[in-house]
């Protein structure tokens, strides 16, 4: 029974996918908290889209991957935060045109350059088999500089994170507390693009937030509880797809989901026992 467990853990490629599933399953969770509480849902989506966009232009200008992707997913992070703040267009549109206009060059390339159109299938989808020890490092070492980033802000990244415009007369410089926070979002994409794929990066960085969410309401607790659900279905979610032959993105988001109904579950058993205490006591 025992070797049954372990048999997975004698291949390499399946103990650096593990390593980097629990990684980037626990800083999408931390991070997704900042999202969720900020009404952020929906950057996280459009962003691993433009990153991609901006993996595609690295691949084809021979350009180190982390590098080329991430100064794109900056610049795009960047580019949807001024044009919010500068103009009278609102988020969910800047995120929707800037986002999918990178996407988009990324499909013309794909599309031009037809020889490498496999190359992006681990991009898209995620893939285990992908994982090297390079890239385990590389993924170790950006959520390291992400947890040092939020611990050296992180009363400044609360309070913009619950009131901007509070923050802003307090004293906090809001507007680069945005730009390091675009830098930490941009960041963890590009290290979650392996494992989780471009598809399924979004639901990665709002479902282990919002099931948080749903079982408690302490900030402090809320971050824990995020970041401890997505290293955790990071770990299983990698294991189940080994045996059920399904992408690892696929495997750790289902997993996920099925946590989250879990919470919602929980939640309302909560709110109704809560209902009949008051009642007893009228």
């Amino acid at each position: 029974m025992m070797d049954i467990f372990l048999h997975p853990f004698e291949f390499e490629f399946f103990r650096n996918g593990t390593i980097v599933a629990v990684i980037v399953g626990g800083i999408c969770g931390l991070i997704g908290v900042y999202i969720v509480l900020r009404g952020m849902s929906y950057i996280g989506h459009g962003l691993s889209h433009a990153i991609f966009g901006g993996a595609v232009v690295a691949f084809v200008m021979s350009w180190n991957f982390y590098l080329g992707a991430g100064l794109w997913g900056f610049a795009a992070a960047v580019m949807i935060n001024q044009t919010v703040r500068r103009t009278k267009i609102n988020a969910d549109a800047a995120i929707g045109v800037i986002t999918t206009a990178s996407f988009a060059i990324g499909v013309a390339l794909i599309s031009r350059y037809r020889r490498f159109t496999q190359s992006f299938d681990a991009a898209l989808f995620g893939n285990i088999l992908g994982v090297t020890t390079q890239d385990l490092w590389v993924v170790a070492g950006v959520a390291l500089l992400i947890i040092v980033a939020i611990f050296f802000v992180y009363k400044q990244l609360l309070f913009v994170t619950f009131d901007s415009e509070v923050a802003q007369v307090y004293g906090v410089k809001t507007e680069w507390i945005d730009t390091l926070f675009a830098l930490i979002l941009a960041s963890a994409l590009i290290a979650s693009m392996q494992i989780l794929g471009v598809t399924l990066i979004a639901a990665a960085l709002v479902i282990p937030a919002i099931s948080a969410r749903l079982l408690t309401d302490s900030f402090n607790r809320m971050i824990i509880l995020s970041t401890l659900i997505g290293a955790v279905t990071g770990f299983i979610g990698m294991y189940l797809s080994f045996y059920i032959d399904i992408a690892s993105g696929a495997s750790i988001v289902l997993l996920q989901a099925g946590i989250f109904g879990l919470a919602l579950i929980i939640s309302s058993l909560r709110k109704h026992a809560s209902q009949r205490l008051m009642h007893t006591h009228l």
